[in-house]
Parts: C-alpha cells; sequence; structure tokens
C-alpha cells in the first residue's frame, strides 16, 4: 500500500527560470519563477510536474563517468528523432551521446548538465 504519491519531479540548477524555460520548449508549459528567484515551476504541461530549484553550488552530472554521479535523468518519447534532436539543439543543449544509426535514442545534457535521453516511440 502506498503512503505517498509523486509531486514533482524537482532538479537542482544554478538558474530556475532559464532550466524551467528550456524544459518548457521541450515539453511546452509556461515557465513560473517564485517572487525570490529560487524556484520555479513548469505549469501548463502534461505529465508530470516538474519543478528547479536554485542550487549555488550546483555541480552538473558527468554522463558516462565512474567518477561523477549521473544523479538521474529523464527519458523524453519522441515521434521524430532527427527533427527532436534539431529542436532539443536549438534549445541550448549539448550532445553526449548521439548514438549510433539504427538506434532508437540519444543523450543530451540540458543547459544546467543534467543528461536527458531522447527515445523514439
Amino acid at each position: 500500500m502506498a503512503v505517498a504519491k509523486l509531486g514533482a519531479v524537482v532538479l537542482d540548477c544554478p538558474d530556475p527560470l532559464a532550466l524551467a524555460t528550456f524544459y518548457a520548449g521541450l515539453l511546452g508549459g509556461t515557465p513560473a519563477l517564485a517572487e525570490d528567484g529560487s524556484w520555479a515551476d513548469l505549469e501548463g504541461h502534461e505529465g508530470t510536474a516538474l519543478a528547479f530549484q536554485l542550487a549555488p553550488g550546483h555541480v552538473p552530472p558527468q554522463w558516462p563517468s565512474a567518477d561523477g554521479s549521473q544523479q538521474f535523468h529523464l527519458d523524453l518519447t519522441v515521434e521524430d528523432l532527427d527533427a527532436a534532436e534539431r529542436h532539443i539543439l536549438s534549445l541550448g543543449a549539448k550532445p553526449l551521446d548521439a548514438g549510433e544509426p539504427g538506434r532508437t535514442w540519444r543523450v543530451y545534457a540540458d543547459p544546467a548538465g543534467h543528461p536527458v535521453c531522447l527515445c523514439a516511440c
């Protein structure tokens, strides 16, 4: 029996509004910044609530690396992998593992360095 339910996925980052804007470009919705600038929510998108928390000492995860923790990553399902790749790169993502021909997923880093996988459905 569950004693809790998932309220939100929260990503630590150096700039909550910038990262919320990046994910709004991928998932839709609108970034909403807290008055003190320490938190942003992504409002009005489909799926699990996504939020961004100011972490002044944020150190981006390393992928792949046995020395630096990946921490976690997001798998985003897309219909057209090539089109999604062009879009995520235009939003400021950096490729980490563009994949081999025929592979159905690719890995990028968001502007704060978190791994994001685009997965063909």
